[in-house]
Order: C-alpha cells, then structure tokens, then sequence
C-alpha cells in the first residue's frame, strides 16, 4: 500500500487558533498542539507562554497529499494569521507567537519561498515569517486538542478563532470537510 499523508509544522500565533482552522479541511488527516524552535527540551505551556523556552506555539499537519497539496495548506496559513506582525498575532504578543514554517528537510523549499513570494503579494513586502529547518517538535499536553471545539463558549474563542474559522469558511467552503 502506497503511503500518502505528509506533514509540515507551522507557527502563527496562538496554536488554538492554527488546530481549529486547518482541521476544517478535506485531506487533513490530524492537527496536534505543540512546541518548536526554543532552547529546552520538553516544554511546557506555562514556559512557553513566559517566552523563556524560546519555543514557538506550533501544529503539525498530517495531510494525504493526494487530496491536499501543501501549496494549499500554506495558503490557508498566510489566510488565517498575519506574516507581517514580528513575534505576535494580535493581543497575543512575545517569540512564542511568531510567524513560522518548519521544514524536516529542504525537499520543499522552494514551495515554501514561492508561497512566501505569494503572500507578499497580498500582504505587502514585510512578510517576518521565518523558515526554518530541522527543529524538534514537543507535542502538547492534551487539552490543548480541539481547544475551540471543547471550549466554544470561552471568551478566547469567540473573539479571536471563531472570526478566522468563519473568514476561511467564506473563503474555501468547497474544499472543507462536510
């Protein structure tokens, strides 16, 4: 049997806010809360929102990549959060927020830097999102899964997450889950 899901991790903001917009699509086979990019090993949440961990709030995306390119995915992210905010997303402010793609290899780098080249076509030239290669993943604890859909009353995800999931429902209904 021929093996078709990929994955990439990707940083922008608050990773609630990542899970609850990627898992909406056809092709998307996981979404999982982390950690990547800082200097200790096995963070935690509470250390990673001090900003002293160095890591960046993060998912890994499990796709098929025969019903979801990764061009796609990386249009979803430059639609979702904002590349051109340097460590922050809103309210959400320090390195742990950052704007970030984080490749296992440099096998598809050149896509990345062409969707970098796209978004600056609608952001503008100030696009702060960094690449980087090679960078352990720390998966987080567990009740950061499906946080928006487990707490979909909370203050948190009425204003800012249910506003992006809607963005992205008015934008690519056709290529979501039903």
């Amino acid at each position: 049997m021929i093996k078709y899901t990929d994955s990439i991790i990707l940083a922008g903001g608050c990773f609630w806010c990542l899970e609850a917009s990627f898992v909406l699509f056809k092709g998307v086979k996981k979404v999982i809360p982390g950690y990547i990019g800082g200097v200790s090993q096995n963070p935690n949440y509470d250390e990673v929102c001090s900003g002293k961990s160095g890591h960046a709030e993060a998912v890994k995306i499990e796709y098929d990549k025969e019903k979801i390119s990764q061009k796609f995915l990386l249009k979803i992210f430059f639609t979702i959060h904002d590349p051109t905010q340097l460590n922050r997303q809103g309210n959400d402010i320090g390195s742990q927020y950052r704007s970030g793609i984080f490749l296992e290899n440099k096998n598809n780098l050149n896509l990345i830097e062409s969707s970098i080249k796209d978004a600056k076509s609608v952001w503008g030239d100030n696009i702060v999102t960094t690449i980087e290669i090679n960078k352990e993943f720390y998966k987080a604890e567990d009740y950061h899964n499906n946080y928006f859909y487990n707490n979909p009353n909370s203050g948190y995800c009425q204003a800012i997450i249910s506003p992006k999931v809607s963005k992205l429902r008015s934008s690519f209904l056709s290529k979501m889950k039903k």
